[in-house]
């Protein structure tokens, strides 16, 4: 048999070969670039769910996390962009709220002092005085008011609505969800509010919880089960069987034998009254952190204690993490983390009992998408909820 022998490739070909593969990438890259912008411009007019399933079940898988959280920046600052420059020809306007409380109110443990703005725009109508929004389950009570705020000096359209309430009535409590933070290292939840406080009647609301497990991998615990392992310097919400609430900075430290669930997400938004964003630790940790990066204009969530121990709740659109900080620190509080983002994931559901362990459900705003049906049925995400103690 005659051999035969094969001459090794030369550096020219070698080098050939690495442009082809990188222009393969760069093809591959510029595709998925069109289908994203394509696939969003049509589903988040159409069907936000479908958007993000689309891409998480098909450009994930197809270019990574990394590239597309480079293409999301790409689509979510290009509309930043756009708004931007046709938002002259607009009016700005405030969130459509649900439910058009009262102004002017005063009452309880809630700090209802008009907020002062941190623009320059003409003030919109209501914009920083706080509204009562009335629960039956509180009857004559002030225990849960809204307003909203808009933190960017740059952005008059970029609105933050806060909810304020009152943690001396009600009990916070966490949900992991079927799928999410812990389905991937096979630590399921149960995704579903508890039955008892279902049946209880004393539901008032839920909303959003933190990233995915593929964007952080953020530690969390609910009593005795820890779905990911907590990890140091992040922001961390912990809730007591006392009702009570707090949010640190992690560093290893022990929460005690009282402590109901655990929660991390990002660096902390506001410590001790001062944000933190651009703290030099936090800065390097929010430039590492995919789905969270500091760059991206688009809806986020965040959630904050006042020093009386009051819950806010901030949601809004065009954001970065330094202008949801900003409008939490305008509503008072004192530490604060980050949420979910996108305008799919962000959340806040109000809750009425209907007798029977039944309840109706509103939306904070009709900006947000309603998930109460995922809430008190299953849902893939975690999630927090309270009711009344």
């Amino acid at each position: 048999m005659e051999e035969t022998s094969q001459t090794p490739a030369t550096p020219v070909e070698n080098s050939g070969k690495k442009k082809r593969r990188k222009i393969h990438w760069v093809i591959k890259i510029i595709l998925a670039g069109c289908l994203l912008l394509l696939g969003a411009l049509f589903f988040l007019k159409l069907n936000l769910g479908a958007a993000a399933v689309f891409t998480d079940n098909v450009l994930r898988p197809l270019l990574g996390d990394n590239r597309v959280v480079y293409l999301e920046k790409i689509f979510f600052n290009t509309s930043d962009q756009l708004q931007r420059l046709t938002n002259n020809l607009h009016a700005d306007k405030p969130p459509r709220f649900e439910d058009a409380g009262a102004s002017n109110i005063s009452g309880g443990n809630l700090d209802l002092n008009p907020i002062s703005l941190i623009n320059s725009f003409p003030p919109l109508d209501g914009e920083g005085v706080w509204r009562d929004h009335p629960l039956s389950l509180f009857p004559g009570q002030e225990v849960m008011a809204y307003t909203f705020v808009r933190p960017d000096p740059d952005r008059s359209y970029a609105s933050v609505t806060l909810v304020q309430m009152d943690m001396s009535v009600m009990q916070m409590g966490s949900v992991a969800g079927t799928k999410q933070p812990g389905g991937p290292v096979g630590k399921p939840g149960p995704g579903v509010i508890p039955k008892d406080i279902l049946a209880s009647g004393n539901l008032i609301s839920a909303f959003d919880g933190g990233f995915q497990y593929k964007d952080g991998q953020y530690g969390m615990i609910v009593g005795s089960t820890t779905y990911l392992p907590l990890k140091n310097d992040l922001g961390t919400l912990v809730g007591y069987k006392d009702g009570s609430l707090k949010i640190v900075d992690y560093s290893g430290q022990s929460f005690g034998s009282d402590m109901l669930f655990i929660r991390q997400n990002c660096p902390m938004l506001i410590q001790d009254g001062n944000i933190s964003v651009s703290d030099p630790k936090n800065k390097l940790l929010w430039g590492r952190l995919a789905a969270g990066t500091v760059g991206i204009y688009t809806w986020r969530s965040g959630i904050g204690l006042t020093a009386k121990g009051n819950l806010i709740f901030a949601v809004g659109n065009n954001l970065t993490p330094d202008t949801l900080a900003a409008a939490l620190k305008t509503a008072g509080a004192v530490n604060a983390i980050q949420l979910d983002i996108n305008p799919i994931w962000v959340r806040f559901n109000i809750f009425e009992p209907a007798g029977g362990g039944k309840y109706t459900s509103t939306t904070l705003t009709k900006e947000l998408t309603d998930g109460s049906k995922e809430y008190l049925n299953g849902y893939a995400k975690d999630f927090f909820y309270l009711y009344k103690k």
